[in-house]
């Protein structure tokens, strides 16, 4: 069968098409299309969340493949089938890591749907940092990297402030207005500076944290649950069936690593195994340099929740350093040593309950999560640690289930 040609996105697609952008994360992903609108790209984050989406994503998506990819497409094919757009005049954007995870192929998978629902005319960009797959109307240039750091530890900084205060707020309803109204205050500062200033970006920080210290909060003391696990499922509502706002309602305090670390565990993997392997010395060095520049805003930060209520956050080489007694740092497939290190790491602050979500059959992440639970415990006795399986054909209730357990767990342990 003869290869059917990609569409390419070009230069004078840039000028007037939108770009649709799959729902993962709700505090960094308008942010993120923020700094794209700043360097001249029209787009728009996907807000749809429809039984629909997972009809259509395993209408043309084989069940086999785990649900990342059926709901991302699945949400891509409802948005293009709603008629809310022109679709002659819009494309489809969607990361692409290279590593030996099927995410690697859910932009080929998403091409065939496009094909088989008759939309193959649609170009869909593979943002990548391996250089994967090239368009002429879209560049992964520095200023735009730097860019997208920057909505990542913005976001990661609302998460982080939102969840450590919404569950003791006095007057319900305050925090998630004051992450709304910061949300939007970003979004708007991005797309105003194309070039956004470190100095800016650590003033914007320093006013959000004390408008969060300010929200007046009860004594309460409630569970503290971790989430961890493959990034799609572990950040998206619709993939994870949402869990924050379970967990929520069931009286937790919910504790999400940050964005930012997958991004370095990416940029070191590369430099790692170039380093074992062999590969280019420029590429090794420039995915080093990235790594020390994406920890700056966080050694920021960490400065700033000084003297707060909120934690602090752990800088990446010592979630690296937790992992390094129970796996290997050259385990790179999936969410890796990452992974591992994160569920160390909240054990270390106190949070001693974890749950890891995984798609189901996602072979490398049951290895690094479920497959670590063993020595993890045995090491740390007080660690309240569950694996959950999402699939689209899984059952809710089950699953709501099988954390109801951990919570009540969590609870006796806190009476006691």
């Amino acid at each position: 069968m003869e290869k059917k040609e990609r569409v390419v996105f070009t230069k004078e697609m840039k000028e007037d098409y939108t770009i649709l952008i799959p729902q993962m994360a709700p505090f960094h992903f308008d942010l993120i299309a923020s700094a794209l609108r700043s360097f001249g790209y029209q787009c728009e984050v996907l807000k749809n969340e429809n039984s629909n989406i997972a009809y259509l994503g395993n209408k043309y998506v084989h069940n086999d493949t785990c649900v990342p990819a059926i709901y991302v497409i699945g949400q891509f094919m409802d948005a293009i089938n709603s008629g809310q757009y022109d679709i002659h005049k819009i494309a489809l954007i969607i990361t692409q890591t290279g590593g030996g995870c099927r995410a690697s192929n859910y932009i080929h998978l998403l091409r065939e749907a496009l094909d088989k629902a008759g939309y193959g005319f649609i170009p869909v960009i593979s943002l990548n940092a391996s250089n994967i797959e090239s368009n002429p109307g879209f560049k992964m240039s520095l200023p735009l990297l730097k860019k997208f750091v920057q909505s990542l530890v913005l976001g990661d900084l609302i998460m982080q402030l939102h969840n450590e205060s919404i569950p003791y707020e006095v007057h319900q309803g305050s925090t998630q207005a004051l992450s709304n109204q910061w949300l939007q205050s970003c979004a708007t500062l991005f797309e105003e500076n194309k070039l956004l200033p470190n100095k800016v970006l650590y003033q914007q920080m320093k006013v959000m944290i004390d408008s969060y210290q300010a929200i007046e909060i009860n004594q309460s003391i409630k569970p503290k649950v971790g989430i961890v696990g493959e990034i799609y499922v572990k950040y998206s509502p619709l993939g994870n069936n949402n869990l924050e706002a379970f967990l929520l309602k069931e009286g937790c305090e919910v504790v999400t690593p940050g964005i930012v670390d997958f991004i370095l565990y990416t940029f070191e993997s590369t430099a790692y195994d170039i380093k074992q392997y062999g590969g280019s010395k420029i590429k090794k060095v420039l995915f080093e340099g990235l790594s020390k520049y994406v920890e700056g805003p966080r050694k920021k930060i960490n400065q700033l929740l000084k003297e707060t209520r909120f934690r602090q956050q752990s800088s990446f080489s010592h979630i690296k350093e937790l992992a390094s007694p129970f796996i290997g740092a050259g385990t790179h497939v999936g969410e890796g040593w990452l992974l591992t290190g994160e569920i160390v790491e909240l054990i270390e602050m106190g949070v001693s309950n974890v749950i890891t979500t995984q798609p189901f059959g996602c072979l490398p992440n049951h290895v690094v999560a479920r497959g670590m639970f063993k020595s993890i415990k045995s090491q740390f006795p007080q660690a309240n640690l569950i694996s959950i399986d999402y699939d689209t054909s899984a059952s809710v209730i089950n699953q709501e289930n099988r954390i109801k357990l951990l919570i009540l767990n969590a609870k006796n342990k806190l009476v006691k």
